[in-house]
Formats: structure tokens, sequence, C-alpha cells
């Protein structure tokens, strides 16, 4: 049993004792029925899980919270604990003999689910309603309940003890705080007498050092080369992609709290913040590796955390051609476009490739020419002398501080520079971006969301139409044909493979319709073909170079066998 005080909005109050499991809705099948718009129909509930009390929200729209603060699964749960479910405060007075004191903490496992009802049981006001049975129905994290109920306690005591010792965390270096931690756990373990011969405390050790000063449980799937995508759903649920695959990985964080603390880990550094007012991020590792944040109240299940990892290397067309993304005639195309100075647009879906590609395009931009780079979130690393790096900034507190992509690109034309980068256009900075490629910043590059060349060409008048210009629709086009040369359309084959499906080369626009011209065509496969349609671009042949273009890179036909994954060098 289970007692509870009862305080309701409207002036209510009641003390009553319910029987374990116990379900909390708005339905009268509930063992606590509260009849309010708030309350879903079956809202949450409580159960005993290893003699202890734990509070778990059905994924409810208007959420559970414990002790002020939102949860998905709480426990175990302890004599004074509030609980909010709708217009009513819970009070915990009484819990069951055999569940003793404990520290509150968050379950590592996705706990039991209710079936059909059973047994009838009293309701808060007094009307039977039926209690359904438990089913148990246990999702195995490979991370044991012991091993993480002693990693949170440890990890408590951690943080006390190195507050106590009066040191000035914030000015140690990395390595510095990280020796510091594994001094001060090996004191607690040593003294710590509930810990088993069988565990291990090396493991133990750097996995409490990894959650306190690191990134937790991200520190080995970051190290792991094979890893090029890591989602974190919630603390106890990691899912990586794996040469192309997606798959559950055994890790998980202790706790909640800890995954709000990497996410704080990380972007603290940068600038930016994350918060009940600004729920969600993006943000950069170290090495470049793409963050995307998001916590509740509009995660519903706890904080979630998505990171799309960069290249232990820089990536050349060599490695594009090994793994079979393109052929060699594209390579040697694109490559020529690049240093004769062409616009080009790389369009694709996400985790295509056309950050990747973008970054390897380039490598063939003339050393004496000056670059500058703008993106929302920096992770190009293109390897020039003569480069300028800007990003974006989102408003601080006070609301104040924001600066967009299109400012910067604007700044950008006073920068003398000689071609300039836009990592991704998503609004009105694409009609700077098309102006800057207009007047004398041919040679320029960027990247943008579409399904097909045709497709990116809509998108691009959208964005333009989203920049509050007052333009007809026939001027936007105008523009668009006489800013973009190439566009190179990026797909992601359903078995994980990164390729290059078409090259198009802008012509012009005839009866208000932008006119494309196919240069290359990728066939998916598997095996993936790779086809020249034997077209010159026009746009070579009315420059007039010294140097004639070898058309026998238009006529090529290469049949690329077996699979061609990125794998961890992929980007987007």
């Amino acid at each position: 049993m289970i007692e509870l005080g009862l305080k309701f909005e409207y002036g209510r109050e009641d003390v009553r004792r319910f029987s374990l499991p116990l379900d909390v809705g708005r339905s009268a099948d509930c063992g606590l029925s509260i009849r309010a718009w708030r309350v879903a129909r079956r809202h949450a509930g409580f159960q005993i899980r290893d003699a202890e009390v734990w509070l778990e929200d059905y994924g409810s729209l208007g959420g559970t919270e414990v002790n002020g603060r939102r949860v998905a699964l709480y426990g175990p749960l302890r004599c004074g604990d509030e609980i909010v479910i709708g217009p009513c405060l819970m009070r915990v007075r009484d819990l069951p003999s055999e569940a003793g004191p404990a520290q509150p903490g968050l379950a590592p496992e996705i706990p039991a689910r209710l079936s059909e009802p059973g047994p009838l049981q009293g309701s808060a006001d007094g009307t039977p309603s039926a209690a359904p049975p438990v089913s148990v129905a246990i999702v195995q994290t490979g991370v044991s309940l012991d091993l993480l109920t002693h990693q949170r306690r440890l990890h408590e005591r951690l943080v006390q003890a190195l507050q106590l010792r009066r040191r000035d965390i914030g000015a140690m270096s990395d390595e510095a705080l990280r020796g510091e931690a594994a001094h001060v756990l090996g004191e607690l373990i040593a003294d710590d007498r509930a810990l088993s011969d069988d565990v291990d405390r090396d493991a133990l050790v750097q996995a409490l050092v990894d959650e306190a000063v690191g990134l937790g449980p991200l520190e080995p799937l970051l190290a792991d080369p094979d890893i090029s995508e890591i989602m974190v759903n919630r603390h106890d649920e990691i899912f990586v992609e794996s040469r192309g695959r997606l798959q559950r990985h055994p890790l998980a964080f202790s706790s909640d709290e800890s995954v709000l603390g990497v996410i704080e880990r990380i972007v603290a550094p940068l600038g930016r913040r994350i918060d009940d007012s600004s729920p969600m991020v993006d943000a950069r590792l170290r090495d470049g590796s793409r963050v995307n944040a998001v916590i509740p109240p509009i995660a519903l299940r706890g904080a979630s955390i998505t990171i799309r990892k960069f290249p232990a290397r820089r990536l050349q067309l060599d490695d594009l051609l090994a793994v079979g993304a393109l052929d060699a005639s594209m390579g040697r195309f694109l490559a020529l476009c690049v240093q004769r100075r062409k616009n080009l647009v790389i369009s694709g879906g996400t985790g295509s490739g056309k950050t990747s590609l973008l970054n390897i395009l380039s490598n063939f931009i003339p050393a004496g020419e000056r670059i500058v780079t703008i993106e929302d979130a920096a992770e190009l690393r293109l390897n020039h002398a003569h480069l300028v790096s800007l990003e974006a900034r989102p408003a601080n507190l006070e609301g104040r501080g924001r600066v967009d992509i299109r400012d910067l690109v604007r700044n950008a034309l006073r920068m003398r520079p000689d071609r300039i980068v836009v990592g991704e256009c998503r609004g009105g900075e694409a009609f700077d971006m098309l102006a800057a490629m207009n007047t004398g910043h041919e040679g320029s590059l960027t990247t943008l969301h579409a399904n097909s060349p045709r497709d990116a060409l809509a998108r691009l008048e959208t964005m333009i139409l989203m920049a509050g210009m007052d333009l007809p629709l026939a001027a936007v086009r105008e523009h668009i044909a006489s800013s973009i040369d190439i566009i190179v359309q990026q797909a992601r084959v359903h078995d994980g493979r990164r390729m290059i499906t078409s090259i198009v080369e802008v012509t012009g626009i005839e009866s208000g319709r932008i006119q494309l011209q196919e240069l290359f065509e990728g066939q998916m496969g598997p095996p993936a073909v790779y086809l020249g349609k034997g077209l010159a671009p026009d746009c070579f042949v009315r420059e007039g170079a010294a140097e004639p273009l070898d058309m026998a890179l238009f006529t090529a036909r290469t049949v690329c066998e077996g699979h061609a994954w990125l794998d961890a060098q992929a980007g987007t």
C-alpha cells in the first residue's frame, strides 16, 4: 500500500491509501481517477520494482512532475516527494515497509507496461475502478541495475567531494580535472563497502570520470571510428549508426540529469544556452562534429542528443572514388568546375553527404584566393591558407545579440572575398548568396536540402520569396538562372550508401521556366552505375577557355561493384 496526500486546485484535500501497482488517469478504470482535461486517459503509474516504488509517466501530453521537475520515469520514491498530475498535487506520506529509504534517481531500464483491467479498487472520489495487473516487458540495456545504482551514488559523492575541496574547477584543464576526479574516486571507492568484489573498479572509475567531467557514455562512442552518428533518445536509450545501419547500443546514462549535464558541457563553451525558455540548441564538439539537443518540456521522454560525427581525417576525392560515391569522370569534372570558378549548389537529403562533398571540392580552390565561410554551426574544415570562418549567433537571455546567416553574407561582401561558401541555405540568405554569385564572387559554393535538382530550384525560389523581396516570380527565376551554373544532387540509398545521382547544368530560362541539362547520371543499383550523357556544358563552351574540355568525360560509363559506404567519414 502507498499513502498519498491529495490536494486539488479547487481546494479539496484528502488522504487515501492505494494498493500497488496503481494507475493514475482520467479513465474510470484507473486506480486513482482524476477527471480533468489536463490528465490523460492513462496518465502515469506507481509500480514496485526491486522492493522500491517507482513512478512512470505513460507519455502524457500534460506530463508528470516530481519535486518541480518533469519526469518520464522516477524512483525510488520516498516520503515527502511531491507529485503533480494535472490539477492534483500528491504528497507521498507512507510507502510499503519493504520499500526502504533510498536516494531518488531515474531507472536504467524501460519499465513494465500495464495490460487489461483486473480487480476493482477505490478511486479518488470513492467510486470503484479497475486496477490492471502488471505485464512485464523489460528491454535489456546491457548495463546492470546494480552498477547504475553504484554509479548514481558515487557520482553524487564525487560532486560533493570536489566542491568540498574548494578547488577552482573552472580554471583547471581537462586533463587536470580528470586526474583530480579519478584521484577522489579512488579514495571514495576504497572506502565504499557496498561495492561487491565482482565489480570492475577500473571500468567504474572511467565511467564516472567520463560522466562527471566528460561526455559520459558518449566518450567511447565518439572514439569508435565505425560509428558515424549517435542518437540519445533518453538517458537509457542510445542508438548509433555504424556503416550505414542503425542499431541499439548497450551503453546508457545513469540518469536524466547526467544527459542534461553533458548538454550543458557541450553548449556552454560556445556561448550558447539551453533551458526551459530555449529548449533546443545546435552546437558542435571540438572536432567539429555537429550536435543537436532537445530538452523537456518539448522532449516528452527526456533530454535528447543527436551527434553527427566529423571524420578523424580530412577526406579527399580519392576517398569518395574508393567507396563508389561517384566515378572518376564526375570527379574530374567537378574539380574543373571549382578551378574555373563555376557557381555550385550541392543538393540532397539529410545525411546524404553534402557537407563532406563541399569540404572535398574546396580543396580545388587555388591557393591564392581568399575564402569566407558562413555557417549556422561551424562544421566546415577547409584546407586552405587564406580562410575566414564566420558563425551565426542566437539571441542572448535578453533576446538581443542575434546574428543571422543573412547578416553574415551581407557582411562577407565587404571582406574582399574571392569566394563565399555558405554551409547551408535555409531562408532569406539564399537571395544574398545568389546576389554574391552574380556580382563578382564567381566560384562560390553552398548546399541546400532538396530531393532533386528541379526541387532545389523550387526551394530556392521559395527561400528568396521568404526574404521579403517584393519581386515577381519571373524576376526571381531570372536571378536564379543567371547565378547558378551547376547543381550536384546527392542521395543516401536505403542500404546506407551515399552517392551522386545527378549533375545538371542550369542553361538559362525559357518561357518562364528554368532550363536544366543533365551532364551525368548515377543509378543507385546495386551495382551503382555512373553514366555520362554525352553533352558538353554550355557554361564551359561560352567562356572560350584556352584548355578545351575532354569530351571523353561526358561519355564514360562506370559500374561500381559491391557496397559503397562513406562510413564514419560521411557528413550531411
